[in-house]
C-alpha cells in the first residue's frame, strides 16, 4: 500500500484531533467537552451531510446506476449480521452473538463523514445519493438481530418466552433519532435543491470539517476512557474487531466491482461496510437484548473498529479500490 495514501489520511486535522481527545486521557488531562455539546455536533453533522446529500441528489436525479449501488447498500447491512452472528456463535453465548453481529452490520455516520472528508482531499468524486445508503444502512441489521433473538433465544431457553414488543422495537430500528433527522435532512435537500443549498451553505458546508474536528476530539476522548474495557474481552473479539471490518470492506468492494460502481462510490460502500455502530445498534440491543452486555460491543466498535478504520482502514480500503479500478 503506498505509504502517502496512510499519512494524507494521518495528517487530516479532523483525524488528529481524534487522537489529541486519546492523548489527553492517557496523560490524565482535565479536558473535556461539555456535555450538551458533543449532542449539538452530532446533530450539526447529521443536518449537513443530509443536506448535501439531498443536493447532490436532486442535481443527478434517480436511475438504475444508483438503484444498483443503494441495494448493494441495503444487501451488505443484511449479509454482515447474518455470517457474523454464526462466526461469534462457535465462541460465544446467542446473546452477545446477536447484539455484537448487528453492531457490526450497522454503520458508523462519524466513519462514513471521516471517509468523505478524506475523498475531497484527495480530489476524488463520490454521489451524493450516497448519504441515502448509509441512511438505508443502518436499521437492516438491527431487524435481523431481532428475528435471531425470536429464533435462537427461544430455541435455547425451551421455554415460553417473554412477548416481544415488535412495534416499540422496529419503531426504534427506523425511527431513531439519527436515521430520522438524516432521512429528513436528505428530503429537504432533495426538495430545495441548489437554491436551497447555497443558502445553507455558510454554515453546513463551509464550517463542515471545524464541527468534525469538535466532534472527533470529542470521539477520542470517550474511545480513550473505554479503553480499559478491552481487558474483557479476549482476544477472539479483539481480532474480529480488526478483521470483519477488512472481510466486509473486500465482500462489499466484490459488489461494486461486479456491479461496476464509480470508484468513490464503491470506496464508501466498502467503509460503510467496514464500519460498526456505536449509536444506534447499542440502543436497540439494550432495549431489546438486555441480557447481551454493553461492556463487550460498545467498546469493539467504539475502541478498536472505530480508530483502525478512521487511521488505517480508509486508505487500505481505498488503496485496494483504487487498484481494482484503476
Amino acid at each position: 500500500m503506498n505509504f502517502d495514501l496512510i499519512l494524507q489520511n494521518m495528517l487530516n486535522p479532523p483525524v488528529l484531533f481524534f487522537f489529541l481527545g486519546m492523548l489527553a486521557v492517557f496523560l490524565k488531562s482535565e479536558l473535556t467537552i461539555p456535555q450538551p455539546l458533543p449532542k449539538l455536533f452530532s446533530l450539526y453533522l447529521l443536518i449537513a451531510i443530509g443536506l448535501h446529500g439531498g443536493y447532490e441528489l436532486s442535481m443527478s436525479g434517480f436511475n438504475l446506476y444508483i438503484f444498483e449501488a443503494l441495494m448493494i447498500a441495503v444487501g451488505m447491512s443484511m449479509l454482515v449480521p447474518i455470517y457474523s452472528f454464526f462466526i461469534l456463535k462457535t465462541k460465544m453465548d446467542v446473546y452477545n452473538s446477536i447484539a455484537i453481529a448487528a453492531t457490526y452490520g450497522s454503520i458508523s455516520a462519524v466513519t462514513f463523514i471521516t471517509g468523505i472528508t478524506y475523498l475531497g482531499t484527495i480530489g476524488v468524486e463520490y454521489g451524493g445519493f450516497m448519504v441515502a445508503s448509509m441512511a438505508l444502512m443502518e436499521s437492516p441489521a438491527i431487524v435481523i438481530g431481532l428475528v435471531f433473538a425470536a429464533l435462537f433465544v427461544k430455541a435455547k431457553d425451551g421455554e415460553e418466552e417473554e412477548k416481544t414488543d415488535w412495534g416499540e422495537i422496529l419503531r426504534e430500528a427506523f425511527l431513531n433519532p439519527s436515521v430520522f433527522l438524516l432521512v429528513g435532512a436528505l428530503l429537504i435537500g432533495i426538495l430545495t435543491g441548489e437554491k436551497g443549498w447555497h443558502s445553507m451553505e455558510p454554515l453546513f458546508g463551509t464550517l463542515f470539517k471545524g464541527m468534525l474536528a469538535f466532534f472527533l476530539l470529542d470521539m477520542g476522548l470517550v474511545a480513550a476512557r473505554k479503553i480499559h474495557e478491552l481487558k474483557k474481552v479476549g482476544f477472539f473479539l479483539i481480532a474480529f474487531a480488526l478483521i470483519m471490518p477488512l472481510v466486509n470492506a473486500l465482500v462489499a468492494t466484490g459488489f461494486a466491482y461486479m456491479f461496476e460502481i464509480h470508484k468513490g462510490d464503491a470506496f464508501l460502500l466498502a467503509l460503510l461496510s467496514a464500519s460498526a455502530s456505536y449509536i444506534a445498534v447499542p440502543a436497540a440491543m439494550r432495549l431489546s437484548v438486555p441480557e447481551a452486555n454493553p461492556g463487550l460491543y460498545l467498546p469493539l466498535s467504539l475502541a478498536v473498529t472505530f480508530p483502525f478504520n478512521i487511521s488505517l482502514g480508509i486508505p487500505l480500503y481505498y488503496f485496494i479500490i483504487n487498484s481494482l479500478w484503476g
